[in-house]
């Protein structure tokens, strides 16, 4: 990712079906929109409830994240709407399998409707990691001076 703003369409994940994207990334941080619990393929929402839901809307984000170049331990926030607050400790189980360490930091949310009439809807501000340097330059009072960052062993 660049400092420039670079759209991003998984063809994996359910496509967007308005004047939205499914993520746009800045400046090393990606932003996806939400993602409820429905199928890539047909759009339909999985059955089985808010548990299933939230699974597909999970691997949906990895499809997202992974058209641009990162994964789910890339996730520094997410942002989980549900619409009934007393599934939290379903949404804590789902998350525990998909973030098993280093999870994100997350809103947790009630709202009265979702798209599709979805039980859970989840969306994800991501980071790439920064490129590896080996050397950096430090300019002080006109002089130059180089630093090692890492070093090869």
């Amino acid at each position: 990712m660049s400092y420039n703003k670079t759209i991003i369409q998984a063809e994996l994940a359910p496509a967007a079906t308005g004047p939205y994207s499914q993520a746009v990334g800045y400046g090393g941080l990606l932003f996806t929109g939400g993602q409820v619990g429905e199928h890539p393929d047909d759009g339909t929402l999985i059955r089985g409830g808010v548990e299933s839901q939230a699974r597909q809307a999970l691997r949906n984000l990895s499809m997202v994240l992974e058209a641009a170049g990162l994964d789910l331990t890339h996730a520094l926030k997410a942002t989980v709407y549900l619409k009934n607050l007393a599934d939290a400790e379903v949404i804590d189980r789902v998350f525990s399998e998909f973030f098993d360490e280093n999870p994100p930091a997350r809103d947790l949310v009630e709202v009265s409707r979702l798209s599709k009439d979805g039980l859970v809807a989840v969306s994800l501000v991501a980071a790439a990691p920064p490129p590896e340097v080996d050397e950096v330059a430090v300019v002080a009072g006109g002089a130059a001076a180089v630093a090692l960052a890492s070093e090869e062993g």
